[in-house]
């Protein structure tokens, strides 16, 4: 049986070092080649290094290939990798161009029996864990709503987002395609599939080629009303805005779970204004509470250990059936009905 999993990462870039820095903790797990054009930039990931996905793949034949490049370089990886007999892939969000090309990656990975994760680490963080538990436990009885204030506040001026990731200037559809997805998925992980979608998105720094913020508004099947507010250009209270990037709110019938900016979540009693601590603060001086290696450390559980693994392609491919229907609304100006079979 095997016991250790040889990786192979595709992709350098910005967010990289959160997926490497995270494999090198997990002790079932070795890393055996990064394949990038720039030599360099594939050096400097502390990886052996290849010139070519195809050449490095050849020389490694690894058992999972972590896809860490932007949309438009996915499906290809996918494909090149597929025909020479890779057979598990974790793919980084935003998955794919836009429904059509999701759907048909995800047809051409399940066809060949091989499995496709998304990396759709939020809903991993460690306040989101908490807050499910809480509310399947019932804690705060029947939830009636939900709001996540996305403010970043990275949004302004000419300058915004090149130091980190400079291709966010040029997405024509930014706020929804690149971060709002994980709130589709949050608000799915914590109320179930919604069943309408309405928004209402906007453009405010003209240096970028996409929306910036806006409101989304979900209807969920349980009753369940959820509202994504998202501003780039606003901040929020927190020593690191990108820690939780906003504050969230869960109000159900007995009580509310609040999320503030250091990642503490505290359960109210309905009534009163007695709180109790959830969550203590967050610790983790990188990315989102450490998201990234808990979901990775969750996929090698699943492939060693047979757990059960979440985010699968099959599934996620509601939350970009959710995505289509949002932007359709922003164009129409109307509620959207939703089919989230995918």
């Amino acid at each position: 049986m095997t016991t250790t999993i040889k990786v192979a990462g595709v992709g350098a870039g910005y967010f990289s070092r959160f997926h490497y820095g995270s494999w090198a903790r997990i002790d079932r797990v070795r890393v055996v080649g990064v394949p990038d054009p720039d030599l360099p930039r594939a050096l400097a990931t502390g990886h052996p290094a290849f010139g070519d996905l195809v050449s490095m793949v050849e020389a490694t034949r690894p058992d999972l290939l972590d896809i860490i490049v932007p949309p438009a370089a996915q499906a290809r990886a996918i494909r090149t990798a597929l025909a020479l007999g890779v057979r598990t892939f974790i793919c980084q969000k935003p998955f794919c161009m836009d429904l059509a090309e999701a759907r048909a990656i995800t047809a051409e990975v399940n066809a060949l029996g091989a499995r496709l994760i998304i990396h759709e680490n939020f809903r991993f963080q460690p306040w989101y864990r908490a807050m499910h538990r809480e509310i399947e436990d019932g804690t705060i009885g029947h939830v009636l709503q939900a709001t996540f204030r996305l403010r970043p506040g990275d949004g302004q001026g000419p300058d915004a987002y090149l130091d980190r990731q400079p291709y966010f200037q040029k997405m024509e559809r930014f706020l929804v395609h690149e971060t709002g997805v994980h709130f589709v998925d949050i608000f799915r992980f914590l109320l179930g599939d919604p069943v309408a979608v309405y928004a209402d998105l906007r453009r405010i720094n003209p240096v970028i080629a996409g929306e910036d913020a806006g409101y989304v508004l979900f209807d969920h099947a349980n009753g369940a009303r959820a509202l994504f507010d998202g501003n780039r250009h606003l901040d929020h209270r927190a020593d690191n805005l990108r820690r939780t990037m906003g504050e969230a709110l869960i109000e159900g019938t007995t009580g509310s779970l609040t999320l503030t900016g250091d990642g503490a979540v505290h359960r109210r009693r309905f009534g009163t204004g007695e709180s109790h601590l959830v969550l203590p603060p967050d610790r983790w001086d990188g990315f989102g509470g450490d998201c990234v290696h808990a979901l990775q450390t969750h996929v090698i559980g699943g492939l060693l250990d047979r757990e059960p693994l979440e985010n699968m392609a099959s599934d996620y491919l509601k939350v970009v059936a959710i995505e289509e229907a949002i932007y359709r609304s922003a164009a129409e100006g109307r509620k959207i009905a939703l089919e989230t079979a995918a």
